[in-house]
Parts: structure tokens; C-alpha cells; sequence
């Protein structure tokens, strides 16, 4: 591998020494599964995974899967027979609100456990943080990106934005090549995760091929059921220490009945908004009642009104 076209303040590249025939010495002394969990406890993570989100059960059952393959790599670099990390570059497809970025910072916590990133953290851009608006802008703007992502991972959002063929002064394409050339060469010391929704992605690596060949693993998020996004409004709810008073939960199934079938639906983020309305409305609920003594219970309740007075109820009606 040539030196790399790009180079990126703080990076490790990857030495023409990493691709030597004899493997390096074995950087652990771990030889079984057990011991290699023990060390990194990752089971930790893909725990917190399971207990925090909701459904999503094939993208879980993915994330074990690449954990799996993981620390069976690692056992197999340390007895010298794999000289250098996996290809490890993501592409994350699903509609907003479906968990993407939630699993790729447990991704990065998993990276890190193991030993396959330096330090862990998850750096979230979208095309506006990479691609600049005049001719030498978008080398910086990516550059200055890619140093702030190095020994962790680089989350790029609504990645297919890069790409606009019907632009000729569109300076995305830079932006692409820059990051072909470190995800490629720096591969050692960065893990780049592409998210968005899945058609577009389609379109996006059939247009950049040389983007598609670099990513490894490819994880489809499903929508939420309506029962699903109950559950996560409880979830969502017990944090912030609220509850549904009795028949509640019902009415707000009723309006997420309602709500998947409008425009602009988010999945779990459209139940954060909807409870942040409810919230609102109890506050001003209980603001007009200025000489009630108000209880930990009347604080901390949010009632039927709160729910029925969404204008998703309204709109439905007409």
C-alpha cells in the first residue's frame, strides 16, 4: 500500500510492515472465549444493548454476531495468525429514529473493549461538517473531521448527501475521495459507519463503488411496531420520572395508531416529541391551578387531556 494521498494529523497509517508474511508477536495471552470477555467485558455492552433498546432484534442479534467474530480474531492475532485488524467500516440503513446512532456509540464501546480503536468515542457529522462551499474549502473542513474521529469512529449521517452528480460545482466528491483514501489506508486506527435511509444508500454505493467495497458489514434497522413504541414511551417516561396515569398507556397506543400513518413519522423520536408536547400541557395544566398544593404525584402524572389534546387526534377526526 502506497503512503496515503491524505495524511491526517494524529493518525497511526497503516505501515507496509503491518502487511509483513510473519505475524507479530501476540499482543495478549488470552486463549479461549471466556478469557477474552473477562478482559475486554463487552458482554457489558451488548447487555446494555439488550436492556436499553427496544426490538430491533436482527440488528442485536448482528452487533453479537460481529462481537463474535471479533474476539475470535483477537485469539487468532494472538497466536500469530492474523496479522492485522478486519475491515471494519459500517453502513448503518433504516428511517430516522430507529436506533442507528445509539448502536453505533455501543459499537464504538465494543471497538474500543476489544482493542480495535485506540480510544472509543463516536464523532456524528452530516455532509455540512465535511463539504465546504468554495473551491479549497472541503479539504480542511474533512481533514479537520477525520483528526477529531481518529482512534475512534466517524458516524457520517445522511451519508448519500456527499454524492450530487447533478452539481458540477458541488465539492461532495472530495469530500468521498478524502475519506476513500483513510478509510482504506488508516483503516488501523478508524472505523467510518455511513447511516441513512436504505434506498438512497442503495443508490449512493451504486454511484461509488470504491465507498461500497470498504464497507464489511451492512445492518438494516427495522421500523418500530406501535407496540414497540409504547414501550419505549415508558421507557422514555420512567428516566424523566413521569407516568401514564391508569388508562393512559391506551390512549397513547391510540395516538401512536394515528401518528405512524401522518407524514414525517420518526419512529422513537417522534414519541420523545410527542411526550415533550404532553409534558407541556401538564405544565400549563397544572400552572392555572397557581393556589393548589401540588403532590410528587400530581408533578409526575400525565393524564388523558395531556394525551387528547394533540392535534394528531384532531386531524384524524376531520
Amino acid at each position: 500500500m502506497s503512503t496515503p494521498m491524505y495524511n491526517i494529523p494524529g493518525a497511526n497509517p497503516v505501515s507496509p510492515s503491518v502487511q509483513a508474511s510473519e505475524p507479530s508477536a501476540p499482543a495478549s495471552t488470552a486463549r479461549t472465549v471466556a478469557q477474552v470477555l473477562q478482559e475486554s467485558r463487552i458482554d457489558e455492552v451488548l447487555d446494555e444493548l439488550e436492556r436499553d433498546l427496544v426490538g430491533l432484534a436482527p440488528v442485536k442479534q448482528r452487533i453479537r454476531d460481529i462481537a463474535a467474530l471479533l474476539v475470535i480474531d483477537k485469539l487468532r492475532m494472538n497466536l500469530g495468525l492474523q496479522a492485522e485488524n478486519p475491515s471494519l467500516h459500517m453502513s448503518f440503513t433504516g428511517n430516522p429514529g430507529t436506533g442507528k446512532t445509539t448502536v453505533a456509540m455501543r459499537m464504538a464501546e465494543i471497538l474500543f473493549r476489544l482493542g480495535y480503536v485506540r480510544k472509543g468515542h463516536l464523532v456524528a457529522v452530516t455532509r455540512d461538517d465535511l463539504v465546504g462551499q468554495y473551491i479549497g474549502h472541503t479539504a480542511p473542513k474533512t481533514k479537520e473531521i477525520l483528526k477529531k474521529a481518529m482512534g475512534g469512529v466517524l458516524f457520517i449521517d445522511e451519508a448519500y448527501y456527499l454524492y450530487r452528480p447533478d452539481n458540477e460545482r458541488d465539492y461532495g466528491q472530495e469530500a468521498i475521495e478524502i475519506l476513500l483514501q483513510v478509510m482504506e489506508n488508516q483503516r488501523n486506527d478508524l472505523v467510518v459507519i455511513l447511516a441513512g435511509y436504505k434506498d438512497r444508500m442503495d443508490t449512493f454505493f451504486q454511484s461509488n463503488p470504491g465507498m461500497s467495497s470498504r464497507i464489511a458489514h451492512h445492518l438494516d434497522f427495522p421500523d418500530y411496531s406501535v407496540d414497540e413504541l409504547g414501550r419505549i414511551a415508558q421507557m422514555m417516561l420512567a428516566k424523566q420520572h413521569y407516568r401514564f396515569d391508569d388508562g393512559v398507556a391506551d390512549v397513547f397506543t391510540q395516538y401512536l395508531k394515528r401518528r405512524v400513518q401522518m407524514p414525517h413519522f420518526a419512529n422513537a423520536r417522534s414519541v420523545r416529541n410527542a411526550l415533550d408536547r404532553a409534558r407541556l400541557r401538564q405544565a400549563s395544566r397544572l400552572f392555572a391551578d397557581r393556589e393548589r398544593e401540588l403532590t410528587a404525584e400530581d408533578l409526575t402524572t400525565l393524564t388523558a387531556a395531556d394525551i387528547l389534546a394533540s392535534r394528531v387526534f384532531q386531524e384524524s377526526s376531520v
